[in-house]
C-alpha cells in the first residue's frame, strides 16, 4: 500500500473507491460494508448499461435511460458522471444525500473520470485507487465473470491499462492498494479508512 497522506479534517471525511472493471473495488466494498454497517453506507450509482445477472434495481445501480439521465446532469443533479463503452455512469447528490440521511459515512465507487470531476468540487473524500496486480490477472479475472463481450472485454483492458498508470499519479489518491490477494487487500483497506472509522465512532459516541 502506498500512503500519499492527505491532510486531515476535523470529521470522518467519505470516500471514494476507484479502479478498473475486475480490480475487486465491489468485492472489497461488500466486505467493509458487512463489517462496518453502522459506520458506512454505498451512494448507490445511476448507469444506462443494462443490469448483469443478479444485480438489481436500486441495490447495485439506479437504471435510468440515456435521457433521464442526461436531464438530470443538466440539471446539476450529478457530483459527478461518465461515459464508459457506450454507457453512462454517475453518482447523484440524492444518492449521496441518502446515506447521510442515515447518519453513515458515504462511500462511492468511481472511474478515472469521476475521480476528475468530484476533484473540481468541494468534497473532500479519501481517494483509494483499487489495483490488479498485473494486466494478465486482470485479464482472467474478467474473462472468469463471463459478463461481457469479447469486444466489451477488449475495451476494458485498454481502460484498464490507462487506469493503472492514472493511479500512479502524485497527488490523485490517497491511498493506493494492489488486491493481489483479498484478505491482504481487504486489510490495507480497514487500515486505510481507520482514522475515519475512529472520528466517527467518537463523534456518534459523544453525541
Amino acid at each position: 500500500m502506498r500512503d500519499f497522506t492527505a491532510k486531515a479534517m476535523a470529521g470522518p471525511r467519505p470516500v471514494v473507491l476507484s479502479g478498473p472493471s475486475g480490480a475487486g473495488k465491489t468485492t472489497l466494498l461488500n466486505k467493509l460494508l458487512k463489517e462496518y454497517d453502522s459506520v458506512f453506507g454505498r451512494s448507490v450509482s445511476h448507469t444506462t448499461r443494462n443490469p448483469r445477472p443478479g444485480e438489481e434495481n436500486g441495490k447495485d445501480y439506479h437504471y435510468v435511460t440515456r435521457e433521464v439521465m442526461q436531464t438530470g446532469i443538466q440539471k446539476g443533479d450529478f457530483v459527478e458522471s461518465a461515459e464508459f463503452s457506450g454507457n453512462m455512469y454517475g453518482t447523484s447528490k440524492a444518492a449521496v444525500q441518502d446515506v447521510q440521511a442515515k447518519n453513515l459515512i458515504c462511500v462511492r465507487v468511481v472511474d478515472m473520470q469521476g475521480v476528475r470531476s468530484i476533484k473540481g468540487t468541494d468534497l473532500r473524500p479519501i481517494y483509494v485507487s483499487i489495483q490488479p496486480p498485473s494486466i494478465a490477472v486482470l485479464e482472467k479475472r474478467l474473462r472468469d465473470r463471463k459478463t461481457e463481450s469479447e469486444d466489451d472485454l477488449q475495451k476494458r483492458l485498454k481502460a484498464a491499462k490507462v487506469d493503472m498508470e492514472f493511479s500512479k499519479e502524485p497527488g490523485i489518491f490517497d491511498f493506493l492498494i494492489i488486491n493481489d490477494n483479498l484478505e491482504d487487500a481487504y486489510g490495507e483497506l480497514k487500515q486505510a479508512l481507520l482514522e475515519e472509522i475512529t472520528k466517527f465512532k467518537e463523534v456518534n459516541v459523544s453525541s
